[in-house]
């Protein structure tokens, strides 16, 4: 292929970039020339799920791919909070509060809708051309303000405390670390994201997607 789109199931512990320069390497090698290769949204190195490639001419379209809606699964760990939202952060206890089922549901439903979200301070988001993550790796104070994100669907999956797992339909834009900081908040127990797999992106499924190994590349 050197024009189109490419599905991948990104694996864990692995940048989307990464995933990038694997493919390319090898579309390159078959095609005798370099081949442009970029991706259509970024997942976070421990999250897995699909991945949108553009490959060649269809790279001019990759804003195009980002805006569209997007499911994930996700495992939110109670009680703790994580200094990125995630595993890779520093952990620190909040609370040894166990929410009663109940008390998750209504805290899901706060979450429904139009919902003001503040995107993590360890982010690609660009402040004054600079990626926030780098900015706050440095030690540097990192403000990001506010935007409205909506979440047309928050389902609960599976409550075995700590863990909450849910599935989530949500607009291009939102930051799903920032929502299991914000339901943290809600039950009074802190949160951060565990576990990410994101399962489709508009149309598009995980299901129909390939693995690196598919290119003869290991993960």
């Amino acid at each position: 292929m050197t024009d189109g789109i490419i599905l991948i199931d990104k694996p864990a512990d692995m940048t989307s970039f990464g995933v990038v320069a694997r493919v390319r390497r090898v579309l390159s090698k078959q095609s005798g020339k370099k081949v442009k290769v970029g991706h259509c949204g970024t997942l976070d190195p421990f999250a897995t799920g699909l991945l949108i490639l553009c490959v060649g001419k269809e790279c001019k379209n990759a804003g195009t791919y980002m805006k569209h809606d997007k499911v994930y699964e996700a495992t939110f760990r109670l009680g703790q909070k994580s200094s990125t939202g995630d595993p890779e952060g520093e952990l620190i206890d909040v609370s040894d509060k166990v929410p009663t089922r109940d008390e998750i549901v209504a805290a899901l439903q706060q979450f429904t809708g139009d919902i003001q979200q503040r995107p993590p301070i360890f982010s690609a988001l660009k402040i004054d051309g600079v990626r926030a993550y780098k900015l706050a790796r440095d030690g540097r104070k990192v403000e990001i303000p506010l935007r409205t994100v909506t979440i047309h669907s928050l389902e609960l999956v599976d409550y075995n405390y700590p863990d909450l797992k849910v599935r989530t339909h949500v607009s291009s834009g939102t930051y799903i670390r920032s929502l299991g900081v914000d339901i943290g908040q809600a039950l009074g127990t802190g949160a951060y994201c565990s576990q990410l797999r994101r399962t489709s992106i508009a149309d598009w499924q995980v299901s129909d997607a390939r693995v690196l190994a598919d290119f003869g590349v290991s993960s």
